[in-house]
């Protein structure tokens, strides 16, 4: 008799008893709000720094604070600072951050003055970069040298995952992000238990971090676009099916980009080169791109979304391209930051673009779909990309149109390069 071989499903793994999950919450609460402090204090400081730089310092000069020759003094300063952090401070302020991701490793303890202090300066100075990628590292490699010695019984690798996932929920405010990509990134693994009890210890860390930062900066990543009128009709699926693609294959053009840009600094072969020329360049563009252009984008991107019709789409398409130009030169000249926060920023413009050349698109959705398109090409995290563009416009109608958007853009970006480099300056895929 034929016998059946129908495949059979895997055991389940049996689910971790309550008395495992308990020791992790008091470090995951105690993680969660360090690294929220860690986090406001360094962006606390960096903002009135460039408060400084960007008001009194130019008005005392009599010098626009947006000139374009203030925005070359600045930029081409900026980078001659970090520079000079990178050359001579112990640790050289981390490795080359073209070759960095969300997902940091443990850095000795030396590097991590140099890596704040570079971060603080280029967050102040105007390069199209955010705070996410060092200030992750920080909060990991702090986390895993302070929790080992003051609570040595907790297996290593806990820290580094309670220090990311707590600084993720401190930049979004949410400890949903660092859920979803903790999820990502347990997908395929064989996992010790349930998986609502792998996330256990990283969304705890998380939710502490978001509410640290809620309670003490209270931050909003809703930019107050005009809501999506009604139920999602036949024209807003149209625009998202067509936004969402094209915002993906605009930001792929950087990212093929990304090594050829990256090898041309490295032939300078000196920070003191390679950032100054970089910072040079940055002011270039912010003269073509105007003052919007310059920093990590977050506070520049309220401001399209203030007035969604108060500039033309010429406008719109110029800030948009200049400031993916400058999100490339900054992340391949060597400045130390992000490039989820400056993306934001592109896929707004993107999709303002499109509502101002085509007025049928929504703001809002225009930009959820820019936003979405541009996040899923530079950092390839499909959780993240969703779940950024869903909350800066808060309407519970825009989820289902931006699922419907992600596939035909996923299938664009998937399996090709990424915006991060390996150590030999070849991209990752």
């Amino acid at each position: 008799m034929a016998q059946d071989t129908a495949p059979q499903a895997p055991p389940t793994a049996p689910a971790t008893p309550a008395r495992d999950l308990l020791p992790l919450i008091l470090p995951a609460v105690l993680v969660g709000a360090g690294a929220s402090l860690l986090y406001l204090l360094v962006s606390g400081l960096a903002e009135r720094l460039q408060g400084v730089l960007w008001g009194p310092l130019p008005d005392a000069l009599g010098i626009g604070p947006y000139s374009v020759l203030w925005m070359l003094v600045m930029l081409t300063a900026t980078g001659i600072a970090v520079g000079l952090v990178v050359w001579k401070v112990p640790g050289h302020a981390g490795p080359d951050p073209a070759t960095l991701g969300l997902n940091a490793t443990v850095m000795p303890p030396v590097v991590l003055p140099g890596l704040l202090l570079a971060t603080a300066l280029m967050l102040a100075g105007g390069p199209s970069l955010g705070p996410e990628n060092p200030i992750i590292a920080v909060n990991v490699a702090l986390a895993f040298w302070l929790g080992r010695r003051l609570i040595p019984r907790l297996p290593g690798a806990t820290w580094p995952m309670l220090g990311e996932a707590a600084t993720i929920g401190a930049l979004f405010g949410t400890p949903v992000a660092a859920a979803l990509i903790f999820s990502e990134a347990l997908a395929g693994r064989q996992l010790r238990g349930a998986l609502w009890d792998n996330l256990f210890a990283p969304l705890t860390a998380g939710a502490v971090g978001a509410m640290t930062t809620t309670l003490v900066a209270h931050p909003t990543f809703d930019l107050g676009l005009p809501p999506v009128t009604g139920h999602p009709g036949w024209g807003d699926v149209s625009a998202v099916l067509v936004v969402a693609p094209l915002a993906a294959l605009f930001g792929m053009c950087a990212v093929y980009a990304f090594p050829y840009v990256h090898r041309a600094f490295r032939r300078l072969r000196h920070p003191m080169l390679a950032l100054p020329a970089g910072g040079f360049v940055l002011g270039l563009l912010g003269a073509l791109g105007g003052h919007l252009t310059l920093f990590k984008g977050l506070a520049e991107v309220e401001e399209l979304a203030k007035s969604p019709d108060g500039w033309t789409a010429g406008q719109f398409a110029t800030m948009t391209v200049v400031k993916l130009a400058a999100l490339l030169v900054s992340a391949a000249c060597g400045f130390r930051g992000g490039r989820i926060f400056p993306s934001i920023f592109i896929g707004s413009a993107f999709g303002l673009t499109a509502h101002a050349l085509v007025p049928g698109v929504q703001p809002a959705v225009g930009v959820a779909a820019g936003v979405l398109g541009m996040l899923l090409a530079v950092t390839r995290q499909g959780w993240v990309s969703l779940f950024t563009a869903a909350v800066l416009v808060a309407s519970p109608t825009i989820i289902a149109l931006l699922c419907i958007a992600s596939l035909p853009a996923w299938l664009l970006v998937t399996g090709r390069p990424q915006m991060q480099l390996r150590d030999d300056g070849t991209s990752i895929r």
